[in-house]
């Protein structure tokens, strides 16, 4: 699996705490596509239509075959597939994945941290599909 980027925080930051509370898994959905369609559109139109026909996923945690291939357990999100300006010769379609578990451990609960790490981790990994590598992300503040 070609994996391009991915966007990580440490357990020890006291996540750990948390990752046994249960949470509601649509409303995470939800406040996540929302911020995500909210930050689409604050995007110029020429990246707006690009990043519109990229597919984003939402899982959990990285699952056990992620896992092997040696995504963190605790990875925010991925970017998975060639970019952009690639010659599309790569095997699997390009496409971003947002863990959402992860990210509402990261924000420790709170909804308004969740949603602005939704954004920012959206940004990062849309950021590697446009080609942006991680000093470009961490110049404009999405590390």
């Amino acid at each position: 699996m070609l994996f391009k980027r991915e966007r990580k925080f440490a357990l020890n930051r006291g996540a750990e705490q948390i990752v046994g509370v249960k949470v509601d898994w649509n409303k995470l959905q939800k406040l996540a596509l929302e911020e995500i369609e909210a930050t689409l559109e604050e995007l110029p139109k020429p990246l707006r239509e690009q990043a519109r026909t990229l597919p984003i996923t939402f899982e959990k945690v990285p699952n056990t075959g992620l896992q092997a291939d040696g995504i963190e357990v605790d990875t925010l999100g991925l970017f998975i597939g060639a970019e952009f300006a690639d010659d599309g010769g790569a095997v699997l379609p390009p496409q971003i994945i947002l863990f959402l578990q992860n990210l509402w451990n990261y924000a420790e609960g709170n909804a308004e941290v969740f949603c602005e790490e939704v954004r920012t981790t959206f940004l990062h990994e849309l950021g590697h599909f446009f080609g942006l590598g991680e000093s470009d992300l961490t110049d404009r503040g999405l590390d």
